[in-house]
């Protein structure tokens, strides 16, 4: 739960109506709002398959989810609205406890035969690309139909200024149940249990910076780490001349400076292309154990071997290795329901350059295990410090701007899912495919994570700037299959 939706959830719950609230966004989650455009639209996605319960069809979920249509409730998460506050410089706030259209919000659509994954990936490419309404609370849901194997497509956007990865998947879980006995259940957009605020929380906190940087240009997170505590502030500047030594001598940590030039780097346009697989985790699993290693860096290596494939056979492939920016999450468990963003940054050499995939492997492990020391050194601010100063070039790019670093090659992201069989009012969850960002600089987006046994690569991109990206889809199962072959699986 964030600041300004305690009251809210009461008043919802109570079912009365009141005056909205309007209380301040954070710098980190403003950014998104000030960086969007046509050509730029700053959300997240989801795309859920559902399997109806035994002798139940599609349809027969949809009408479940139509019948919670009519009750008009709405979770306080998503009865906020964006709106900047004449009190604060024309500064983005949040102003909660507004009134929701659900007709508007929860949408039909249909697939055209013959109803395959490519006709909905397809029209779930063209729904990403469309810019969320800021009149309204920044989310929509769509309620496929049509699938020639019967089962019912959920796809749903939200805009990051509202929630990250992490808390989107947390919203999903919390609608779902581990018991496919379990009836009566409310739908994703509805308030589970009266939510109680988080210890600690003020509300009406600002660091006062605009759009995620201050007057003087730094990141506000660098302004507000220094704010946090007199030692903080003793022990920031040395941290962030640490990340740009390790990023000049091209070791691992938040900052590169060695991203080589290629097809990923370029100005991008509002149209996108989405292309999803699953893989099941324990293939991943077996690799990692084998290796010492963790899944996402089996995660980071199939990602490398696609890429090298991908963009030599386009004769794109650069000499130096492509640099992946990768998000790591800062949220301990008790605060995996926060909505907004709390994320750390690591730059990680996808060893691109190199034709083994075990040598591939073993750069990505080295390069992930050296900034993973380097932020254990680090306290929680600091590491903000240091991410804000990594993740500038792609804010600059976010805003349509160019800078004398270029950003890492791509973004890939690994987001943890439930780790059981999930079920809404009996249908159970077969798939779940993550859709992300591009950005001018970074072309295509990869996110992962896992559901039950599998785990999904979403692959997210410029229709403009990039050739299809269905290949990479095959090439991620090859280089899998090699991981295996290298690790004597």
């Amino acid at each position: 739960m964030v600041p300004g939706d305690r009251t809210a959830s009461v008043r919802v719950q109570a079912g009365g109506k009141a005056e909205p609230v309007l209380y301040p966004m954070s710098p980190t989650d403003s950014m998104f709002l000030l960086g969007e455009s046509r050509e730029h639209p700053m959300h997240v996605g989801g795309l859920a398959l559902f399997e109806p319960p035994d002798g139940g069809e599609a349809r027969d979920v949809r009408a479940m989810l139509d019948t919670a249509l009519t009750r008009g409730v709405v979770a306080p998460l998503l009865r906020k609205r964006a709106r900047r506050s004449v009190s604060t410089l024309g500064q983005w706030g949040w102003e909660s406890d507004v009134e929701v259209d659900l007709e508007y919000h929860v949408r039909h659509d249909a697939l055209p035969a013959p109803g395959g994954i490519a006709e909905l990936m397809a029209l779930v490419s063209r729904l990403h690309a469309g810019l969320l309404d800021r009149g309204r609370p920044l989310w929509e849901m769509h309620l496929i139909e049509g699938l020639a194997d019967g089962r019912l497509a959920v796809y749903m956007k939200i805009h990051h200024a509202l929630a990250d990865g992490v808390s989107a998947m947390a919203l999903l879980r919390s609608a779902l149940s581990e018991d496919p006995d379990v009836s009566g259940m409310p739908a994703p957009w509805e308030p589970l249990v009266r939510e109680r605020p988080e210890p600690g929380v003020v509300p009406g906190t600002s660091s006062g910076a605009v759009g995620g940087f201050t007057p003087l240009g730094l990141p506000a997170a660098v302004l507000r780490a220094g704010r946090g505590a007199v030692g903080e502030v003793a022990g920031l500047l040395p941290a962030l001349a640490g990340t740009v030594d390790a990023a000049r001598r091209g070791q691992g940590g938040p900052l590169t400076l060695t991203a080589p030039e290629s097809m990923l780097n370029v100005p991008i346009g509002g149209a996108r292309q989405f292309a999803a697989r699953s893989w099941p985790i324990e293939r991943l699993r077996l690799v990692a154990k084998h290796a010492d290693a963790t899944v996402n860096d089996v995660v980071l290596a199939m990602c490398s071997g696609a890429l090298r494939t991908f963009m030599g056979a386009l004769g794109a492939l650069p000499a130096g290795p492509l640099i992946a920016m990768v998000p790591v999450s800062l949220r301990g468990e008790q605060q995996e329901t926060k909505t907004g963003n709390e994320i750390g940054m690591l730059a990680c050499n996808l060893g691109t350059h190199l034709a083994d995939p075990a040598r591939r492997f073993e750069a990505v492990r080295a390069s992930m295990t050296e900034g993973k020391a380097a932020m254990r050194t680090r306290s929680r601010t600091q590491i903000l410090a240091m991410s804000a100063l990594g993740i500038a070039p792609v804010a600059l790019g976010m805003f349509g701007l160019g800078g004398p670093i270029r950003p890492a090659n791509v973004m890939i992201s690994n987001v943890p899912g439930p780790k059981t069989p999930q079920y809404w009012n009996g249908a159970r969850m077969t798939a779940l495919y993550p859709l992300s960002i591009p950005v001018d600089g970074q072309a295509l987006n990869i996110t992962c994570t896992s559901t039950d046994d599998d785990i999904a690569f979403g692959l997210t991109g410029c229709r403009r700037a990039l050739p299809r990206l269905t290949p990479i889809l095959d090439h991620l199962d090859d280089e899998l299959g090699a991981l295996e072959h290298a690790a004597g699986l």
